[in-house]
């Protein structure tokens, strides 16, 4: 190839204007043969690029086919077979020429410009003053709030900033993400940014104050309407979980948690009135205990729901000064008598076990005496419950109840345990210090919820599961085997769906009141009545319980075990089938056949619409047309995606080809994806109407819209076959696709088993063997880990060194710990060596699964190595 030559080896005009010439015509992969040419002759590649760099103006910030973009992107390619060409082998005055020629670039560059600079021309070395004087650079000169951001965590000077000069103008700019970014590993700030939320939730706090030290920052209403108490404090709780900020330091979100609680203790007591007054009083005590603010509230909503006197009580009892009191309450204080000003603990009759004949006719009764119901507080009363419960062959109903902590931003934890069986009933006192986390009783409710042989019936396990995990850690440490357990939630979802089918199902019976739902309107479908749930808001910590709670603790329990014996006796007479354990499964399926079926119906009926109208087709079907990707082919790790949370799935498959993908959480909003897209210089992938406004957010063709109706491996087809994604086997499983890291180690059979074997994880290996493995195996079965006919598996990916795996810990240098527990102890007389990912500590194998994918792909594969 041609190059008018100068002193430096290659003219940059003539080199740039031979480019533009190809670049115009679209000549991309004679472009890109001229880069490469044009590069390798340069006597100083460094220099050169940043002429080029310079001569793209003006910069076409936002596009990814730019020609600024293009050319840094060749150069890191042509770089990965020159490393010769790096700043190690300059001399100090030109190494640091290049460097602050470089560092200006980054100015008005394109955010992908970033990384790659970065990289190159080791900015992380510079002098710390250079590096903080660009960051206010572009903070105070050219308003570039969210580039100074990104580039002060790229080149880790938080400690050296002011954190709120950084955070504040991104969080007005409602990007919160970014600044999360910025504390991420660093407590103290992380301490700081929630502090400094937390005061935006005081009553006192003005928007326009704060807008005010910001002239020149323009937001739209939008952005100024996100800086209110109500999301904020959202904000707030979700950060001082994420970073375990101890709830003391946001006592304004705490103080707004707690008042909308206590509005809705009114409104469920008073106004539905579906809470008792002894309750409600227990709840709102503990709740307002040493907070004027709260109680002051407190006598407001008393003046409007109850009385005046009542208001009076409450305001005498907590001393609230005259000034804060509402008009009438100190003239009723001044006119009761102090025995009249006493708050009398709420009285009654003494309880019975039998209840009253209104709730009777009214509600589901629990078919046993008293001397049936078990409270079971000491270790010995939970010998004999195991002996009763532990049964080959018995069903036990289960459920757990705690107590509701309103306002509070404590985990939930487990206060009782009802288990019931057909003639008693257990309730599991977990309050009592005798056997709350005594090694019997944990072990007792492991062995139970493990045991294949018992039947365990629960109505939406998941919750009391996670209540009871945050009451005994250990069960976090050492995770349950869940065996035997039916969840009649789904059940009840498939019966609701029988329902709506107009199958044969029980009349339920209109009462007054609220609507019924969950347990109690199962229990109300199948038996006639529903479940008296007055009690289930109460305080469940309390000892003695009352027998109206030791009732409907029982009750709730029992009431399982009566469902599952009408609805197994004639389960189609409810439309369900034969084995109520197939269910969860089923409806899982049925589940994802409806959703696809209705958006196939939305699509058709859109397509019906528009055709009357004679509309256009809308961007979803041209927007490949308008956004056609120009660039060259490229290898799966230069392709850098974020997937939208509705493309789980896609971004699952593009990891496991060797795409660097992040990807939404569920709870995220779609804006986010657009922030790391413009933060990291990667391309969104989505689906749906969110399409129209990411596109807005980023440069064109930035986004890509995938078609939801898809399944996830054909979308993955769609994405490599757009941006010409040359595909090889050695990109297969070459990135985790649980964390997107592309870094493994290499672990023997040998080192594996010595591993697991100081985790006490094979203490059963050869009973389990027995047990679950055919007896008529010979030595050369264990060898057939895969089919020897098969491809090499040799991924393209970066492997640790020996020294990265600490021997005593089992950790990696980023702290993940190897996930010894998932690899089956059986597995490992035929797997010979295994790959562990060091950013999150996953162990994978070798197996068939590596022949699935290669030949789920092997078109995209042919498809590849003909564009290459």
């Amino acid at each position: 190839m041609s190059l008018a030559g100068t002193s430096t080896g290659v003219d940059p005009a003539a080199l740039q204007e031979q480019l533009w010439g190809l670049w115009n015509r679209k000549e991309l992969e004679e472009l890109r043969q001229f880069l490469a040419c044009g590069f390798s002759q340069m006597q100083d590649p460094l220099s050169g690029l940043l002429d080029l760099l310079e001569g793209c103006v003006p910069v076409q910030k936002g596009k990814t086919t730019s020609p600024s973009q293009f050319i840094l992107s060749e150069f890191m390619r042509w770089r990965t077979s020159n490393p010769q060409a790096s700043l190690d082998v300059l001399r100090e005055e030109e190494r640091l020429r290049l460097q602050q020629q470089a560092l200006g670039l980054l100015t008005d560059s394109h955010p992908g410009f970033m990384d790659p600079l970065l990289e190159v021309y080791q900015l992380r070395s510079l002098r710390r003053p250079l590096l903080l004087e660009h960051v206010l650079l572009l903070q105070r000169d050219r308003r570039c709030f969210k580039e100074a951001l990104v580039f002060s965590v790229k080149v880790e000077l938080q400690k050296d900033l002011d954190m709120e000069k950084m955070c504040v103008p991104v969080i007005l700019l409602d990007k919160l993400s970014l600044a999360e970014l910025y504390v991420r590993d660093h407590p103290e700030l992380q301490r700081r940014l929630l502090t400094l939320l937390d005061s935006w939730c005081d009553p006192s706090f003005s928007v326009q104050a704060l807008l005010s030290q910001y002239p020149l920052l323009v937001l739209s209403k939008h952005q100024t309407d996100q800086i209110q108490p109500k999301l904020l404090s959202k904000h707030v709780f979700r950060l001082m979980e994420k970073f375990c900020i101890d709830p003391g330091l946001c006592s304004n979100s705490v103080y707004k948690r707690k008042l909308d609680s206590l509005r809705f203790l009114m409104y469920k007591t008073f106004g539905e009135k579906g809470m008792s007054e002894e309750n409600w009083r227990d709840h709102v005590q503990a709740m307002i205990e040493g907070n004027l603010e709260l109680q002051v509230q407190l006598v407001q909503l008393l003046v409007k729901h109850c009385s005046l006197q009542t208001a009076a009580q409450w305001a005498a009892h907590y001393s609230v000064p005259r000034n804060r009191l509402p008009i009438g309450v100190w003239d009723k204080i001044q006119s009761l008598s102090p025995k009249e000003l006493e708050m009398c603990a709420v009285s009654g009759p003494p309880e019975s076990w039998t209840p009253l004949q209104s709730d009777q006719k009214k509600y589901y009764q629990l078919p046993l005496a008293r001397e049936n119901v078990h409270f079971v507080e000491t270790l010995d009363k939970v010998e004999r419950c195991r002996e009763a419960v532990l049964k080959p062959g018995c069903v036990v109903g289960i459920d757990m109840e705690w107590r509701a902590c309103f306002g509070s931003v404590s985990p939930q934890r487990v206060a009782l345990i009802q288990l019931a069986l057909q003639d008693q009933v257990f309730l599991l006192d977990l309050c009592a210090h005798a056997n709350s986390h005594h090694s019997i009783t944990v072990d007792f409710i492991r062995a139970l919820l493990s045991d294949q042989s018992i039947i365990k019936l629960g109505y939406g396990m998941s919750g009391d599961l996670r209540s009871l995990v945050s009451t005994w850690p250990e069960l976090r440490e050492e995770p349950m085997k869940m065996e035997g357990v039916l969840d009649l939630l789904h059940v009840h979802q498939e019966l609701q769906r029988c329902r709506l089918g107009n199958k044969v199902c029980r009349s339920v019976e209109v009462c007054e009141g609220p609507a019924e739902k969950g347990l109690s309107l199962l229990v109300q479908q199948v038996l006639g009545k529903p479940l008296n749930k007055t009690e289930q808001l109460s305080n469940w910590e309390r000892r003695p319980l009352r027998t109206s709670q030791l009732r409907y603790a029982a009750a709730d329990a029992f009431c399982l075990l009566n469902v599952y014996l009408v609805l197994s006796r004639d389960p189609k007479a409810y439309g369900l089938p034969e084995d109520l354990c197939s269910i969860p499964s089923a409806q899982l399926a049925k589940s994802r056949e409806g959703k696809k079926s209705k958006e196939k119906n939305k699509q058709s009926k859109r397509r019906e619409t528009r055709q009357k109208a004679n509309e256009p087709q809308p961007v979803e079907k041209d927007c490949f047309k308008v956004s056609e990707y120009q660039g060259p082919t490229i290898t799966p790790p230069e392709l850098r995606v974020v997937c939208d949370n509705m493309l789980q799935g896609l971004g699952r498959f593009l990891r496991c080809l060797g795409v660097d993908v992040k990807m939404l959480e569920n709870t995220d909003d779609h804006k986010v994806a657009a922030e790391l897209a413009r933060a990291e210089g990667r391309v969104i992938l989505t689906a749906g109407q969110p399409y129209q406004t990411l596109r807005s957010q980023v440069g064109e063709g930035r986004c890509l819209i995938l078609d939801c109706s898809e399944k996830a491996r054909d979308q993955a087809v769609h994405v490599l076959r757009h941006f010409h994604v040359r595909l090889t086997p050695a990109d297969i499983f070459s990135r985790c696709q649980a964390c997107n890291c592309n870094e493994y180690f290499k672990l023997s059979r040998e080192d594996m088993t010595r591993m697991m074997k100081d985790r006490g994880l094979l203490q059963d290996i050869v009973s389990k063997r027995d047990d679950c493995e055919p007896q008529d195996e010979t030595p050369e079965d264990y060898n057939s880990w895969r089919p020897p006919e098969g491809p090499e598996f040799t991924p393209h990916c970066r492997w640790a060194p020996r020294t990265a795996l600490d021997p005593q810990t089992f950790r990696f240098p980023s702290g993940a710990e190897v996930q010894l527990e998932t690899v089956p102890p059986g597995l490992l007389p035929r797997i010979p060596v295994y790959f562990i990912c060091t950013g999150c500590g996953k162990v994978f194998w070798e197996g068939t699964h590596y022949d699935r994918v290669l030949s789920q792909f092997q078109k995209v594969l042919h498809v590849s190595e003909h564009l290459a």
